[in-house]
């Protein structure tokens, strides 16, 4: 009897799939036309209105083309901001692997720009330096500040960050013994957790040390300078990615947490001010660092980009007239190459000198104004692999830092989602569902890891080239292509100055 009755129960079963699926059909068609006439009538969308419907598959393949690119026909060298191979060669020395390559460079070496060292005929016999002698930085504030590490963590806030990926930094900074920046978005318990040296940062709306009117407020200040891990304050003017714009932080990742830090509302976006209302000439600049040191203690510097260099030479004639120790201990020089969660695409693509012209003007003008020795230079800027560091080092830069080579240690995949709160890495979102694929000891690891290893490759180069320490490396020992496509000393394109004036 089943057997009799079983035929009967498969073709019901096959009938109604059937009209299961001629019902979808008939959806899938009512959509389509629905679209169609939608499509025609709009007005806003020329190809939408000439090719209704398939019109859209457009959009899907420029949201998806970026991934295609990426993975199956951009070569090694080709992408923007970073390309693969720089990518690759962070990941490689984050995880401790080889970086050893066989048969020759993919690293084209007659485009313009392009460093390029020049290694001495007999270096020294025995292993390169990786232990740089420390240097002082703010012998005039109560607590200087000595540190030897010539690579760090550069500035990124907690909320443009996430907590697991500024814990991660913490701990891998302590590890490798090197400082982090706070950014502008205050202190977060999660930069204190490793207990690494920690750079203070003061942006345009004091988050963390605010009045309610925005101004800065001293008893918050001498509270978080009384962490023993609070080493430097730094006084934010500009950043690379957006010079003359304030810090903007989504509303989206506004979590209560952030907003206690910061001092804001919840879930609001948070805009920075353009510049402090304190500061508006140089004159005003000094005023500001010597009170910050006075309250702090510690070393006080400013981060800028450089626009011109009259404004720098103003400020030294200014230090002249007042004396040295109203100097400010450093300057954080950042080039019109950094990045950042969300900036305009029109000042991120050209606003602002790179680094290849900033970095020289500025040591050059301290040299000129016999400046050099009392303020120390620290660059950033797209510096993520040895050479760079190399170039900077030998350019005059006393230390480097790097935001996004310290963001691919931990595991940034470039994807570009910053500023939606979207980061399929867990590092630039405020989602606890995509934090958790951040594993905080892992990349602590990673990040010391990658800031070791760098440092080493560097003092690889510095023993090719015959010197010991980094730091005493010179223009003299690196070339650049030019546009001829020969390269040319850095000493001879960026000669030092001849007299100093004291």
């Amino acid at each position: 009897m089943n057997a009799a009755v079983t035929p009967g129960w498969t073709l019901i079963a096959t009938e109604i799939l059937a009209s299961i699926v001629l019902l979808l059909l008939l959806l899938l068609l009512a959509v389509a036309a629905a679209l169609f006439v939608y499509d025609r009538l709009q007005t806003r969308n020329a190809i939408l209105r000439n090719f209704p419907v398939i019109g859209h598959t457009r959009k899907w393949l420029q949201h998806f083309g970026v991934f295609f690119r990426r993975y199956f026909s951009a070569a090694d060298r080709e992408e923007l901001p970073f390309n693969r191979a720089e990518r690759q060669w962070v990941h490689r020395a984050s995880v401790n692997s080889d970086n050893t390559r066989a048969f020759g460079s993919t690293r084209d070496l007659r485009v313009e720009g392009v460093p390029f060292f020049v290694n001495a005929p007999f270096p020294g016999l025995g292993e390169e330096s990786v232990d740089p002698a420390p240097l002082v930085i703010g012998p005039f504030a109560r607590k200087p500040y000595p540190h030897a590490a010539f690579f760090n963590i550069s500035a990124m806030s907690f909320g443009a960050l996430s907590a697991p990926a500024v814990r991660a930094l913490s701990r891998g900074a302590a590890k490798a013994g090197i400082w982090l920046d706070t950014g502008e978005g205050g202190l977060a318990p999660h930069h204190l957790e490793g207990g690494c040296d920690i750079v203070f940062e003061i942006g345009t709306a004091k988050y963390g040390v605010r009045t309610a009117g925005g101004r800065l407020d001293d008893d918050k200040l001498r509270a978080i300078c009384a962490h023993p891990e609070v080493k430097m304050v730094s006084v934010k003017l500009s950043q690379g990615a957006k010079p003359g714009l304030g810090g903007l932080l989504p509303g989206a990742k506004v979590t209560p947490e952030i907003a206690l830090i910061r001092g804001i509302p919840v879930g609001e976006d948070s805009v920075s001010p353009n510049r402090h209302p304190e500061i508006g000439n140089v004159s005003e600049l000094l005023d500001f660092i010597e009170h910050v040191r006075e309250v702090s203690g510690l070393p006080v510097g400013f981060k800028a980009v450089l626009g011109g260099i009259e404004w720098i030479r103003d400020l030294c004639m200014e230090v002249h007239r007042r004396g040295l120790a109203s100097a400010p201990d450093f300057i954080v020089v950042d080039g019109s190459e950094g990045g950042t969660g969300a900036s305009p695409q029109t000042l991120m693509e050209g606003m602002g000198l790179p680094l290849r012209e900033s970095l020289p003007l500025l040591v050059d003008t301290l040299v000129e104004q016999g400046l050099r020795e009392r303020i120390r230079v620290i660059c950033a800027g797209k510096c993520i692999t040895a050479y760079e560091v190399a170039w900077a080092l030998a350019m005059g830069a006393d230390f480097v830092n790097s935001a996004r080579g310290f963001m691919f240690a931990l595991g940034c995949i470039q994807a570009m989602r910053c500023n939606e709160n979207t980061c399929p890495t867990g590092i630039t979102t405020q989602d606890p569902r995509l934090q958790r694929g951040l594993v905080v000891m892992d990349k602590a690891e990673r990040v010391a890891n990658y800031a070791r290893n760098l440092m080493r490759e560097v003092g690889i180069i510095a023993h090719s080239c015959g010197v010991n320490d980094p730091r005493e490396l010179r223009r003299r020992h690196c070339r650049v292509v030019v546009d001829d496509g020969l390269s040319r000393s850095l000493e001879r394109l960026h000669p030092y100055p001849v007299q100093p004036r004291v």
